[in-house]
């Protein structure tokens, strides 16, 4: 297959947001530390390792966070320092590599196959970028190492934090063969749930199924679960693809049924979308809201301003004015999902229309 010739590293800060704020204050390090929200209210945009020790995670609302770690320490985020910092990782990865994919501020993918560094390997280049990540910013990396995008993203998982993972070729269809199928690319909590209910719970499972069950059941992502279930992945490293939208969605853990915690939920997805939105200077017009409820229901609500949104403010503003117009809400919440979209010049820079899921565990 063409995916078995590239060499794929997947580099994900540690701790990002948190990491940089014990990095710069040293009063914060060893502490349990949220960035974002505040004892009095707001919502936890990142947390520290300490923190996470705790429960406490990201979208959490600040009240929440307090209860399960008394002796949390709150900062404001700094957005402007975040992408200076994340500017300078991606400026080290452009020394090894043209073909890099941002996917936020803290985490990448990078086709080495034909590295600019001429290094034997792809392992000694992810230990090298780590390095020098390290030595100029102070900060942790953990990487991942293997032929494609979903064992390269497996991989820096597994040793996280500040850790570095290999999967070979002859390693990745036993890999994903004992994994359960929660941790694969594209299957969230619902998908996870419906494939429990059909026996699926690991990729041995998976694997095990027909392709032409696996579409009848999950429609066109069944063709990616046929081949991710015996560690194939075509999908190729495209930098700075045009985009139509961007959008950032959670599934919950527990359902949702206080409309503080959905307004809270929907005020952090707003804001990782204006940090994107200013990281990439692309201001749209049109502001929509995507909320699945627990039975799996599922509606939208736009709205478009006359002028391009120009600041954080005034996009929380629209997303958290359209969840209010849906209180009370008629029934648990599950998923909820904030999305800009009608760009000026309707382009902008980075990945082609694709909402991140930051399911229900915090940043890492």
């Amino acid at each position: 297959m063409t995916s078995l010739a590239r060499k794929i590293i997947h580099i994900d800060m540690d701790a990002f947001y948190a990491s940089v704020e014990q990095r710069d204050d040293p009063s914060l390090r060893g502490r349990p530390l949220a960035v974002g929200g505040s004892r009095e209210r707001g919502v936890v945009a990142a947390a520290s390792y300490e923190a996470r020790k705790f429960g406490v995670r990201s979208a959490m609302p600040s009240r929440t966070a307090l209860r399960l770690c008394p002796d949390l320490v709150f900062v404001p985020p700094r957005f402007e320092r975040y992408r200076e910092i994340s500017q300078r990782i991606r400026s080290i990865f452009l020394d090894y590599t043209p073909l890099v994919e941002p996917l936020s501020l803290d985490e990448a993918y990078l086709d080495v196959t034909t590295s600019l560094k001429a290094l034997p390997t792809a392992t000694r280049t992810a230990r090298e970028i780590r390095r020098r990540i390290l030595e100029e910013t102070s900060l942790t990396a953990s990487a991942g190492v293997s032929y494609n995008k979903f064992l390269a993203k497996l991989a820096s998982d597994h040793r996280k934090p500040n850790g570095i993972f290999v999967i070979t070729p002859e390693m990745g269809p036993d890999f994903v063969t004992n994994l359960e199928v929660s941790r694969f690319h594209g299957v969230g909590p619902a998908t996870a749930a419906k494939m429990e209910r059909l026996g699926i719970r690991t990729g041995g499972d998976l694997r095990a199924q027909s392709l032409t069950f696996l579409q009848a059941h999950f429609g066109k992502a069944g063709a990616h679960f046929h081949a991710i279930s015996r560690g194939e992945d075509d999908r190729p490293v495209v930098p700075d693809r045009p985009r139509k939208s961007f959008g950032s969605e959670t599934t919950y853990s527990r359902d949702l049924a206080d409309p503080e915690e959905i307004e809270a939920g929907v005020e952090a997805l707003g804001v990782e979308v204006w940090e994107w939105c200013e990281k990439n200077e692309a201001l749209g017009r049109t502001v929509t809201l995507k909320v699945r409820y627990a039975d799996f229901q599922q509606i939208t609500r736009s709205r478009s301003a006359a002028e391009p949104i120009s600041s954080r403010a005034a996009l929380v503003g629209i997303a958290v004015d359209l969840v209010r117009g849906l209180f009370p809400p008629p029934k648990k919440v599950r998923l909820l999902g904030v999305t800009v979209s009608n760009f000026e010049g309707d382009q902008a820079e980075g990945s082609n229309q694709m909402a991140f899921d930051f399911g229900s565990g915090v940043r890492s």
